[in-house]
């Protein structure tokens, strides 16, 4: 039988590209552990709050979106291809002038220092130890500024493009420190009914706080404005609209990703007012229930475009083969957020890290066993829908 540590030696003599491999302590480093994401989610469990935990793990209403976008990976079939040489696997691609060593993105995600202090800054700080660009909610200035940070777009929900004034002082920001894009939410213009926190009477606030310490009884300090049901939506002031986009192309050259994209005709609009990429994304299925899953919704927003501009997509990867299956599907890279979040809470930024190389090095071996050596030789005769028939 062999050990632990010759099984490590091969591995890398597969996979030759993942140096970090090499200096890895498996019997002394918690860390390394967790053998996939669905580990780092339990031990995430554990060591948070339960009402930090759901404020997480959860979704809106109903949370059918929720578990679509998990049970249709289960529908999406790999054909793999045998007798291909792939002794040598190559992941790295390029999206929007970012040249990646693997397609996979951070997500932005809100609420990070109710699972570890200084989240944010601990999820950079993972994201560029593990060599992967970040869509981030911003507070990193001072790691950019250090030359350390990840590569790494600037997230906005549409309050920094309320007039022309405005765009062009946040622009001229992003650009000053080197920003590599604009990556602006269409889907949360208003706030879902996320039944678990109201159930839990989360205050708002605590999500970028961070949750405050229970008493000695165990309980949390009452809340003075907790996500309450039944109110009434409404916005102080007009919300963005396909102009609002046109605008903030007309301001910067940066490329703007229009994230929140599901169906084909939102996509072709994207297009047509100067978004430069799309993520097709149900927002972690955080906002509007029973949209089904966002790997469903991919092929008719990548048909819509027609190759004009990158598609990417999030919601619900926890696999390398989820990965394949989307990059099948046409997509240039997968966003993932609850997987490195799962990390986050865990072990902080060394989380982050090793749930990003997890799913690097799964996504490189399934696409060695799926007889595809690098990005470009993936496409969709790769995977089929189980109803499908391949004859």
């Amino acid at each position: 039988m062999i050990s632990r540590r010759q099984a490590l030696r091969g591995l890398i003599g597969m996979f030759g590209t993942a140096p970090w491999l090499e200096s890895q302590d498996y019997d002394n480093d918690p860390v390394l552990g967790p053998i996939n994401v669905f580990d780092f989610r339990d031990l995430a469990r554990k060591k948070l709050d339960p009402m930090a935990w759901d404020y997480l793990d959860g979704g809106s209403e109903d949370e059918q979106a929720l578990r679509d976008s998990r049970e249709a990976f289960k529908n999406l079939i790999i054909r793999p291809r045998m007798l291909v040489d792939t002794s040598k696997i190559d992941l790295s691609t390029e999206v929007l002038g970012a040249k990646l060593d693997y397609p996979i993105i951070l997500d932005p995600s809100g609420g990070k220092n109710c699972f570890f202090k200084n989240g944010e800054m601990e999820v950079a700080k993972g994201a560029a130890a593990a060599k992967a660009l970040q869509i981030t909610n911003g507070g990193i200035d001072d790691l950019i500024e250090s030359g350390k940070g990840p590569q790494w777009w600037q997230l906005t929900t549409g309050g920094q493009l309320q007039s022309k004034q405005t765009m062009r002082a946040f622009v001229k920001r992003l650009e000053a420190q080197g920003c590599q894009g604009i990556c602006f939410t269409v889907d949360i213009m208003h706030v879902s009914h996320r039944e678990r926190d109201m159930h839990n009477k989360l205050e708002r606030s605590w999500c970028e706080s961070g949750l405050p310490a229970r008493d000695v009884n165990g309980n949390m300090p009452k809340a003075k404005n907790p996500w309450r049901a039944g109110l009434y939506p409404s916005r102080p002031g007009p919300l963005p609209t396909w102009q609002t986009l046109e605008e903030l192309r007309s301001v910067t050259k940066l490329p703007i990703v229009v994230k929140g994209i599901m169906i084909a005709e939102d996509a072709d609009r994207a297009v047509k007012h100067g978004a430069s990429a799309i993520i097709v994304s149900s927002h972690g299925a955080r906002q509007l229930d029973h949209v089904g899953a966002t790997i469903e919704a991919l092929p008719e927003c990548v048909k819509a475009v027609n190759g004009k501009i990158p598609v990417l997509v999030d919601g619900g990867f926890r696999r390398g083969t989820d990965i394949l299956k989307g990059l099948a599907l046409g997509a240039k890279a997968v966003c993932v957020a609850r997987p490195y979040l799962y990390g986050l809470a865990a072990f902080g930024q060394r989380g982050v890290t090793r749930v990003m190389q997890l799913l690097q090095t799964e996504l490189a071996l399934n696409m060695g066993l799926a007889g595809v050596p690098n990005i470009a030789s993936i496409d969709r005769s790769l995977v089929r829908w189980r109803h499908e028939f391949k004859g």
